[in-house]
């Protein structure tokens, strides 16, 4: 219990100083200051208590739901969620949503709190330490947390790695998948297609077709690479050609082309003049979004 209370002090500070520009006179940290002082824990009626409209993790699987709730009928709530006051005497809730719909379906009549005086600012920090840092969230709840950063207190992705202690890559990667199909999206959710596959399909005009084949063939991410690559093609001359200039690649600039590629979600090709210290570097991008996103990478 006492390592799950280490990492989001950690984070919570490195948020802290990711929002300091935001709003200053709200960030005095909780757990340093006084500006958000702990009362003791406390029992309040669970009608009370209403859920928080920007909580990160928007879907709660039955099953862990299931799980939960037959715990808290037979030994109650352990941890107190945390919350603050709100008009009419209500309680939002800023960490605990899913002790809070257990206990509703375990029909408790009152659940223990603990009450903060926190501020918007760092209830979005508190959330985000419970869901992120204690890898809570799907692919695609994580990556809104990371816009909603970046859109409401105007963050750079470079910024937010570094206070979140995620790689600038990984964040980038998972944003992009919000620009993935409406149904692509859903299938994310639903657990039917992982963070791999959905980013496998980010560069391709048709992901939406080749996702039902993943989930109806249950193909594996590199399968589905491989998939991507075949549509991308468009027809079977391309691809006859590629095997040949492979083989004139050796396996250190392959693995390159593979990991740029990856990280710029891009087609990237190097051609290296043999017994030469020169060569050329080749990325395709498919869409005007793309070469925005490659002019931005650059000019940084």
């Amino acid at each position: 219990m006492a390592e799950k209370k280490t990492k989001p002090r950690g984070l919570g500070r490195g948020l802290s100083a990711l929002m300091a520009d935001v709003a200053p006179e709200a960030l005095s940290s909780p757990r340093e200051g006084a500006s958000a002082p702990r009362r003791p824990d406390m029992m309040v009626p669970i009608e009370k208590v209403i859920a928080n409209p920007d909580q990160p993790r928007r879907q709660f699987l039955q099953e862990d739901l299931d799980d939960l709730t037959a715990s808290v009928k037979e030994k109650g709530v352990i941890q107190p969620l945390i919350v603050r006051p709100r008009d009419g005497g209500m309680y939002e809730i800023v960490a605990g949503e899913r002790r809070w719909r257990a206990s509703q379906a375990a029909q408790l009549h009152e659940i223990p709190v603990i009450i903060r005086e926190y501020s918007d600012v760092e209830v979005l920090e508190v959330a985000l330490i419970e869901n992120i840092q204690r890898s809570d969230l799907n692919a695609l709840e994580e990556a809104q947390s990371y816009k909603m950063l970046m859109d409401r207190f105007g963050h750079t992705q470079e910024r937010m790695a570094e206070a979140l202690g995620k790689s600038r890559s990984h964040i980038a990667n998972l944003v992009r998948l919000l620009h993935l199909p409406e149904d692509v999206q859903n299938l994310v959710n639903e657990r039917k297609l992982s963070a791999g596959h959905a980013r496998a399909l980010i560069t391709t005009d048709n992901a939406s077709e080749i996702a039902q084949k993943i989930v109806k063939s249950g193909l594996s991410v590199r399968a589905t690479e491989a998939l991507v690559k075949k549509s991308a093609a468009g027809d079977t001359a391309k691809p006859a050609a590629k095997p040949r200039a492979s083989r004139d690649k050796d396996a250190d600039t392959i693995a390159l082309e593979g990991d740029l590629s990856a990280m710029l979600q891009m087609k990237v090709s190097i051609d290296h003049q043999a017994g030469a210290e020169n060569g050329s570097i080749t990325i395709s991008y498919k869409s005007l979004d793309q070469l925005d996103e490659l002019c931005g990478i650059l000019s940084r």
